[in-house]
């Protein structure tokens, strides 16, 4: 099961990538960014293919989603200086405890 959560893991971050690229590429006007957001689609989508030979596919796709909704929030804060309110911080918390929650209960 370790194997399957370290593809799990690599594929959202690879999910936050594709996001993040997303928005600069421009409505799709940019080619780099652009070019960088399908290559690290394409990843995700290969690396949680590999998660789910092993991983239930609900489990999986809800870690999946919940790590690129984190991390593409964090970036979206941190990087393009897009606010989060105190209840929207929560919600993300509570995502992750849900995340840990799907780890901890999985046999």
């Amino acid at each position: 099961m370790t194997a399957g959560w370290a593809w799990l893991l690599a594929a959202g971050l690879f999910e936050i990538v594709w996001a993040s690229a997303l928005k600069q590429a421009d409505g799709f006007t940019r080619p780099w960014p652009t070019a960088l957001g399908i290559a690290a689609a394409v990843a995700s989508f290969w690396m949680l293919a590999l998660a789910l030979r092993v991983l239930p596919m609900g489990v999986a796709y809800a870690a999946w989603t919940g790590i690129g909704i984190m991390g593409t929030a964090l970036v979206g804060a941190a990087i393009f200086h897009e606010a989060l309110s105190a209840g929207q911080v929560v919600s993300l918390v509570l995502i992750l405890g849900g995340i840990a929650g799907l780890k901890l209960f999985s046999s």
